[in-house]
């Protein structure tokens, strides 16, 4: 059984009309050495410039998960990613940030899409923001909040797109101390997709995932990009 190590159970039990909400796991799939993934979110908010100097100052790789609204405010952070492309791949963290939830109940206090065409318009404009900027196609969506109404993933995945799980989260949403974060993070195991956020220059939570980082890159650990969903 896949368990995501670190992640409260509570959000597994917030309810959506009968049928609740779900938050898939994701694990790499085996390679020749020990290999994590680190996933990180940009939400609608600022720019972690001190976490991303330190993946650049260490050649440790990150798939980041963009909003639209994010690029739209982050025109010097977007840059500094686009001058590292060998380091930084983008995914698609929706246009607004709207949680691919039917029914009508909040979730962290995020509204949801609501229906299944709200959802499909988050996820087709945040990937046309990603491609206008950088050129890539994204592959990957992880929803606000990672989570999902179950009739959800299936239209999500005739979209083209995989599931932007994960196995350990780093920080619960950029709310923990950096001490607790490192910890996390540097406990990481081989096959992990670990998410964290980038867009929290204010809180100590991105100090903390740079130092598990580091500290897993002299464990000898490998860092690779989410590979493609269509293989995993």
């Amino acid at each position: 059984m896949i368990t995501r190590r670190g992640f409260g159970t509570g959000a597994l039990s917030l309810a959506s009309g009968s049928s609740g909400v779900v938050s898939p796991p994701l694990r790499l799939p085996p390679t020749d050495r020990p290999t994590v993934a680190l996933t990180l979110d940009a939400c609608p908010g600022a720019f972690d410039e001190r976490l991303a100097r330190v993946l650049v100052d260490n050649g440790i790789s990150a798939t980041v998960f963009v909003t639209a609204a994010w690029i739209a405010r982050n025109a010097n952070g977007l840059a500094f990613f686009l001058a590292h492309r060998d380091l930084f791949s983008f995914q698609n963290h929706g246009a607004r940030h709207i949680p691919p939830i039917l029914g009508h109940r909040s979730v962290y206090g995020l509204q949801p899409a609501g229906t299944l065409d709200a959802i499909q318009t988050e996820i087709t404009n945040g990937a046309a923001a990603i491609v206008r900027e950088t050129g890539e196609t994204p592959k990957w969506y992880r929803g606000a909040a990672a989570l999902y109404s179950p009739e959800a993933i299936a239209p999500i995945q005739a979209m083209g797109f995989g599931i932007g799980g994960f196995s350990l989260n780093a920080d619960e949403g950029a709310s923990l101390p950096a001490p607790s974060v490192a910890a996390r993070v540097a406990k990481a195991q081989d096959r992990d997709v670990i998410i964290g956020h980038i867009n929290q220059p204010l809180r100590p939570s991105g100090a903390g995932i740079a130092a598990g980082v580091v500290a897993l890159k002299k464990q000898g650990m490998a860092f690779a990009w989410l590979p493609d969903p269509l293989r995993t």
